[in-house]
């Protein structure tokens, strides 16, 4: 089922990046009409604080009125040495239309749009090679 997914003016979100995201939640079972928000955690199997690759990502839409919109799109990351604990290290939140990084906090928005833009350019690139195993969960 296609989902009409409206765009928040201050953080224009790619067609590519859309287009993943539309296509995962074609292909869900749960999706129904009924549904008030949607979270897709994009997972790559392989990932490990000692091997690295490809960090999760998480992307939550929730429905007003007849349209989908963007809550937010987190990135996370093992975090810390003796006993790493996966944490948010990029969070991407619409209804503040504000960036966060873990080690600088939140950005301004010249600095946020260039993440922002970034952060999707690679993710689109590295959803292409296939590495993530995507689930839904519907609300």
């Amino acid at each position: 089922m296609a989902i009409k997914i409206e765009q928040i003016k201050g953080l224009k979100v790619p067609n590519t990046f859309i287009e993943i995201v539309s296509k995962e939640i074609a292909f869900s079972e749960c999706f129904s009409d009924k549904a008030k928000s949607l979270t897709l955690n994009f997972k790559d199997p392989e990932y490990a604080p000692e091997a690295g690759g490809f960090h999760p990502v998480e992307v939550r839409l929730e429905k007003h009125t007849n349209n989908w919109q963007f809550a937010y799109i987190t990135d996370f990351s093992y975090q810390g040495n003796v006993y790493p604990e996966l944490v948010k290290e990029i969070d991407i939140c619409f209804s503040s239309k504000r960036v966060f990084h873990l080690l600088v906090g939140w950005l301004n928005h010249h600095e946020a749009k260039e993440l922002f833009a970034l952060f999707i350019s690679n993710f689109v690139e590295y959803y292409r090679t296939g590495c993530y195993q995507v689930s839904i969960t519907c609300d």
